[in-house]
């Protein structure tokens, strides 16, 4: 039965949760902990605004993914596509595999495959933004939690951000020995072992580290002419340095070190795994095989390392915090972009196409100071300024054959930010809370583009502006377990720089974005606690909104900007505990987007596709269109029982699924680059042992094993690719 068939009794079941509890929300969570309550679920407290107090008291959509839910998404060598769908409104996708995840909040998200794009949700990792689109791929290991906000952000955080934020924060170092240690064995000759360390050097000073290993043997063959390489494998380390430091209770100063190391294969595109006039993959897909016309091709090479230093004083009444970043990294991607060979297949293939991009050279520093005021009076406040600034050297190569290069384009970038910020808090009564929040940004970008096919001389681009963004909300505690709350808020996108002249001449720009979003909400608990929910609605309201014109018949990839894009919907997230052995949690999320701009048009499809909207010279209008990757609904549930058994000794067993309704991946809508709705379900089961000190536990991803689209190419033929195939997997763990 199609999903669609189920609105009325979801949206039904959405209002009447809404009234009974909350899923945690706060639009610039800094830190979170969870206090167990006896007989209910927990409570939790964020202290995004220097103190600490109940989510269910801040005005803002977020989610939170942390425990159970997070070591289960976590599994089977995951990288951050997995974590698409399990919170509302939010979808991650990749056209580069382990790295460059794009991120979409909203329907707000960029399609963009370049290595300069600009994307309006950052990612934030312990309190420094990860501007590159490289540097998102960052695993996730020994990590307390992961929240997501939705909306506008900037007067709280350092880094401006137009649709939210997706933010992690790793595990502390907290003066106490302790750690884990984990590993396991999956499908496709998969192997993962993690583990972390932390205790006490001295009385003020103590340390923690992390590190990650995980990689998967080549597991599909090449059938191709140059079949000297089968696919599919990856080697992925990453490690993570930490040392903390409180000589007295005024000063805390907490440094890390951080690095990754990835060698593996690229994204595997397809040819002609879709027929025309038709969705969905035909028979020319098989999970294991491909036919490549590359020998040693179709590889990826990833390298970055990072420091971070964030220093906190307490002065009394107020404390200053500075945090400090550098990020650096180096990368090289190869892929097969046609998936197939010209002239063999599978299907037709008019004309080869073997591209590689990379990084060799990258620096990022940022920034922050923030001075926030502390107590529990009725006034409370905080202002900063923030520093950005990035240079980035990017390569875009085309192979005539599998050895030699015929064509390479070069792109340098540098960017310059920087802002002021604040925000306000009053409470003119115990129940009423009012926020106003304000920021100035000032943006500029400079980029030299020269070389591919047409051997263009440099070609030099500025663009800079400066924009003012607020957001003004209220939280009223209706009983002691009921707030609602309502907020608005304006965000901002700096202009963007396209010099991606590999097959073109064209350096393209896009003007600022400019965000007006409205939501409202309501947070409570119910039934003694066994019950919390969070509902809310908004509307956005984006001007000339930036997009990425990718692929078509001239296989272009430039920016543009439409005169408007609106967004509208609502966010439902449920837990219920009816038992102390049971659980279950739930969301919906319903996103209505649509481009509005009668006079633009894109380049269509040059692989025969079947193009929906009306052509104009060739091109396609889309006006009225959804944007790229937004999925009207995305839901997950899951459910969690557990039996106690012996002498400390638990048995578990939980289940996930997630769904991901109908997708469009292009701005023109056609028939084969685009999706049906989908659900993808995930199973864990073991046991722990001596009061947690040991787990041992079986797992499953994809268990029913669903084949879809996830992307597509569409200048050369009906080029796809995928999501990950089923997994199942064995992992032990030790806590100490």
């Amino acid at each position: 039965m199609r999903f669609t068939r189920h609105l009325a009794l979801a949206s039904v079941s959405a209002v009447a949760f809404s009234t009974m509890a909350f899923a945690p929300g706060f639009a610039a969570a800094q830190a979170a902990t969870a206090t167990e309550e006896p007989t209910g679920i927990e409570t939790v407290i964020v202290t995004a605004r220097k103190r600490e107090e109940s989510s269910q008291d801040v005005p803002a959509s977020l989610s939170t993914v942390r425990g159970d839910a997070l070591t289960t998404l976590t599994s089977g060598g995951a990288d951050m596509n997995a974590f698409s769908g399990r919170v509302p409104s939010l979808v991650v996708e990749s056209s580069f595999g382990r790295t460059f995840p794009r991120f979409y909040l909203r329907g707000l998200g960029n399609s963009d495959f370049d290595l300069n794009a600009s994307q309006p949700v950052s990612l934030i990792y312990d309190e420094v933004v990860y501007e590159n689109p490289v540097l998102k791929g960052f695993p996730v290991f020994d990590v307390e939690r992961i929240e997501v906000l939705r909306g506008p952000q900037g007067t709280l955080f350092g880094r401006n951000t137009p649709a939210g934020i997706v933010k992690f924060d790793s595990v502390k170092p907290n003066g106490k020995s302790n750690g884990y240690l984990k590993g396991g064995f999956r499908s496709f000759g998969g192997r993962d072992a993690e583990g972390a360390l932390g205790g006490a050097l001295t009385d003020t000073i103590s340390f923690r580290v992390s590190a990650l290993l995980t990689g998967q043997d080549d597991w599909i063959t090449n059938t191709g002419p140059l079949a000297e390489k089968n696919l599919g494998g990856f080697d992925d380390r990453a490690i993570r340095a930490q040392l903390r430091i409180q000589p007295s209770d005024q000063l805390d100063i907490l440094l890390n070190a951080h690095a990754r190391k990835l060698d593996g294969t690229s994204q595997i595109f397809r040819a002609n795994v879709i027929t025309k006039g038709t969705r969905g993959l035909n028979s020319n897909y098989v999970a294991d095989r491909v036919s490549y016309d590359q020998g040693e091709g179709n590889n990826q090479e990833l390298e970055s390392k990072g420091l971070t230093a964030r220093i906190a004083y307490d002065f009394g009444n107020v404390t200053l915090t500075s945090v400090t970043g550098y990020e650096t990294l180096s990368f090289y991607g190869r892929g097969d972009i046609d998936g197939g060979v010209a002239g063999v297949g599978p299907g037709f293939i008019p004309f080869s196409s073997d591209t590689a991009d990379g990084v060799d050279d990258h620096k990022q520093v940022t920034q922050e100071l923030r001075l926030s005021s502390n107590g529990d009076g009725a006034l409370s406040w905080q202002v900063g300024a923030y520093v950005f600034q990035e240079e980035l050297s990017i390569f875009s190569l085309g192979f005539f054959s599998p050895t030699g290069v015929f064509t390479d384009a070069r792109q340098t970038q540098d960017t310059d930010s920087w802002a002021l910020f604040g925000s306000l808090t009053y409470k003119p009564s115990d129940r009423l809370a009012l926020t106003a929040g304000l920021r100035y940004s000032d943006d500029s970008k400079d980029l030299v583009a020269r070389g591919g096919i047409a051997t263009i001389a440099p070609v030099r681009k500025s663009v800079s502006d400066e924009a003012v963004s607020w957001d003004l909300s209220a939280t009223y505690e209706a009983t002691e377990s009921v707030n609602v709350y309502a907020r608005a808020a304006r965000g901002y996108r700096a202009p963007s720089i396209q010099g991606r002249i590999l097959f073109g001449t064209a350096v393209t720009t896009a003007k600022s974005e400019f965000v007006t979003s409205f939501e409202a909400g309501v947070k409570a608990f119910a039934m003694d606690r066994k019950i919390r929910a969070d509902f809310n609605v908004f509307a956005m309201n984006i001007e000339d909104q930036q997009f990425t014109a990718i692929g078509g018949a001239g296989n272009f990839n430039q920016l543009l900007n439409a005169k408007e894009g609106k967004a509208s919907g609502f966010e439902a997230e449920l837990q219920w505990l009816p038992t102390q052995n049971l659980s279950f949690a739930g969301s919906l999320s319903y996103n209505k987007t649509e481009i509005n701009d009668p006079t633009l048009t894109v380049g269509a499809c040059g692989a025969p596709c079947t193009i929906q909207n009306p052509l104009v010279g060739g091109n396609a209008k889309i006006d009225g269109n959804p944007f790229p990757n937004a999925p009207e609904w995305i839901a997950n549930v899951s459910a969690k029982y557990s039996k106690p058994f012996g002498n400390g000794h638990e048995f578990f067993a939980l289940t996930d699924w997630a769904y991901k309704g109908e997708t469009y991946f292009t701005l023109y809508k056609s028939i084969e680059f685009s999706e049906d709705g989908y659900w993808e379900g995930g199973l864990r089961t073991g046991v722990t042992l001596f009061d947690n000190k040991y787990e041992i536990a079986a797992y499953g991803r994809n268990i029913t094993n669903e084949e879809r689209l996830v992307g597509g190419i569409d200048f050369n033929n009906l080029t796809g690719f995928t999501n990950a195939p089923r997994i199942w997997g064995i992992e032990a763990k030790v806590n100490f």
